[in-house]
């Protein structure tokens, strides 16, 4: 069961340890986002195939998604951490030693397996160590920690790229990154200590197909999944991939100046992540206008971006990617949707399910945009417009959902049931319905 006052000093000890694997996780997703051109020179691949890396390793991400979602509520978030931060530095290592397309490959596929299981779970420490009232505040904190990571795969690890090199600078990393899974072993705890652990069943596979079904028929689920596909992978997409090659091959800066522009994703989630957790934590309600504010100006920042004849001066660069970074802290949004609108036993599913939002749109759009560049001959303008696309998707699909999950509230409210957050009805209310397994 969650905590209910408050969070002790062991709860914020050990979220502060697996906070410290998510950073870790960050850092090793992010960083082809400075590497990726010098990726390109040593497996003498060009953007599609470049753009695989990243598809590869967001795509089994995205697919471990509920599976770690279940693993979580099944064996608890310190045994899955221990395992990812084994498998991110089995993975590292071997991109380390890689010199082939293949083997690149296939420690990035490792990395992303590793990195799948490491937010879930610290969600999953964070609800269970922290009363409800917390969660959307300490969930906020985390992702800024998690920027840390970003921030230290900028300037930071180009300048080890260009001084020591490839192989020592991964090698040392991945050798770091697994000798902390003995910390998070030794002193991340899954529940409070007067918390007792619950007994776990035998895992069945109709069982599990009943959990994850159960889930995705929250209209709550369904409308965070949204929320995280719309808001979090276009920032995403430039700072673990296409950000550097956008700033150095068609807006020809040097990539020195181009990977520190890429600090500005860092910086604006890094503040603005608290900040967005604190106002959700005192006004539920204001959660869906943020992310729909968020989604109007991106739109507006990407019309800017793309219209601009000839290459766009840094000045508007860095407002428009201070104002995309935003869409960091908005996607938490979704991970508040979930807690709030599933019970404690299935929450670590809830959560897999909505992260899976995000991370496929990453995926689609990291895929399409290296495709379009190899056709188009290297239009950047012509390829981010799947950027665009993406969002018009994303926006018409949560609306859907946003609007069936209102009529969800009501209907529960006029049942007497207690509800996450008070809404007023408003005219578009009217016949929303409550579908179940629709849409």
């Amino acid at each position: 069961m969650p905590v209910t006052g408050r969070a002790t000093r062991r709860s914020w000890f050990v979220w502060l340890t697996a906070a410290g694997v998510y950073l870790l996780a960050v850092f090793h997703r992010t960083s082809f986002g400075v590497a990726g051109l010098q990726a390109a020179d040593r497996f003498g691949v060009g953007a599609a195939a470049l753009s695989t890396f990243t598809v590869l390793q967001v795509g089994v991400y995205a697919a471990m998604q509920i599976p770690t979602g279940v693993m979580v509520d099944r064996y608890g978030p310190r045994r899955v951490l221990t395992a990812a931060l084994l498998f991110l530095g089995l993975g590292q290592i071997l991109l380390a030693e890689a010199h082939s397309y293949p083997l690149g490959l296939l420690a990035r596929g490792v990395l992303g397996f590793g990195d799948a299981m490491t937010f879930v779970s610290v969600l999953r420490l964070i609800a269970a160590h922290f009363p409800g009232r917390q969660y959307a505040v300490v969930t906020s904190f985390t992702t800024a920690i998690g920027y840390l990571g970003n921030l230290a795969a900028t300037v930071p690890l180009a300048l080890l790229l260009a001084g020591p090199g490839w192989t020592p600078t991964f090698l040392v990393v991945g050798i770091a990154t697994a000798l902390y899974a003995v910390i998070v072993a030794v002193k991340v705890r899954d529940t409070p200590t007067p918390v007792p652990v619950v007994p776990r069943e035998a895992v069945r596979a109709r069982h599990l197909g009943r959990q994850i079904a159960s889930v995705w028929r929250v209209p709550g689920t369904r409308l965070g999944f949204w929320v995280h596909f719309t808001t979090m992978f276009a920032p995403n997409v430039l700072a673990m991939l296409w950000g550097v090659p956008f700033l150095v091959q068609s807006q020809g800066l040097s990539p020195r100046t181009a990977s520190a522009l890429l600090t500005v994703f860092v910086f604006g989630s890094m503040i603005g992540g608290p900040l967005t957790g604190a106002l959700i934590s005192r006004r539920p309600g204001a959660r869906m206008p943020l992310v729909g504010g968020y989604i109007a100006g991106a739109i507006a920042v990407w019309a800017v971006l793309l219209a601009w004849a000839g290459p766009v001066p840094v000045a508007v660069l860095v407002p428009s990617f201070a104002f995309l970074t935003l869409g960091g802290p908005a996607s938490m949004i979704g991970f508040a949707l979930a807690r709030d609108y599933n019970p404690l036993e299935r929450v670590g599913t809830a959560t897999g399910v909505v992260n899976v939002g995000g991370f496929v749109a990453t995926t689609i759009a990291a895929l399409v945009i290296g495709v379009l560049l190899q056709w188009t001959g290297g239009n950047f303008r012509i390829a981010l417009l799947t950027v665009v696309a993406l969002l018009a998707l994303g926006t018409c699909r949560m609306l859907v959902w946003w609007r069936r999950t209102r009529a969800h509230l009501f209907a529960a409210e006029a049942r007497g049931e207690d509800i996450p957050v008070r809404i007023r009805r408003r005219r578009w209310d009217e016949n929303a319905g409550v579908p179940v397994l629709a849409g």
